[in-house]
């Protein structure tokens, strides 16, 4: 149905949701609880999160080399990470975040060419 690229984008995109909940969430809703069980939450949350990384990375490897694979996932990292941080955590939105994206896209063409 899809070609191995867009398998891999889609399942890294919602991989990359359970990861960045994983990573920083805890800021927000578990502030007050010793860092400990805020770990233990996160671990939780991590294990969606490789049970679609590690089948994302091995489709996309099929049509990817490891290079192409390693910053098409930097991308929807920080495409997952700034909506998360402005909607989510409510920080306001900056300019930097648009030249990071215009960075990455540098290193996507000098992956993909």
């Amino acid at each position: 149905m899809f070609t191995p690229t867009v398998q891999a984008a889609l399942l890294l995109t919602a991989s990359n949701v359970f990861m960045t909940f994983a990573w920083y969430a805890h800021l927000r809703n578990m502030a007050q609880n010793p860092w400990y069980i805020a770990a233990i939450a996160s671990w939780g949350i991590a294990l969606f999160e490789y049970l679609l990384q590690v089948p994302a990375n091995r489709i996309g490897h099929q049509a990817l080399n490891l290079s192409q694979l390693k910053i098409m996932q930097e991308v929807i990292t920080l495409s997952v990470f700034i909506p998360f941080a402005v909607f989510y955590m409510h920080q306001p939105f900056k300019w930097d975040y648009v030249w990071a994206a215009a960075c990455m896209m540098g290193a996507v063409y000098f992956m993909f060419r």
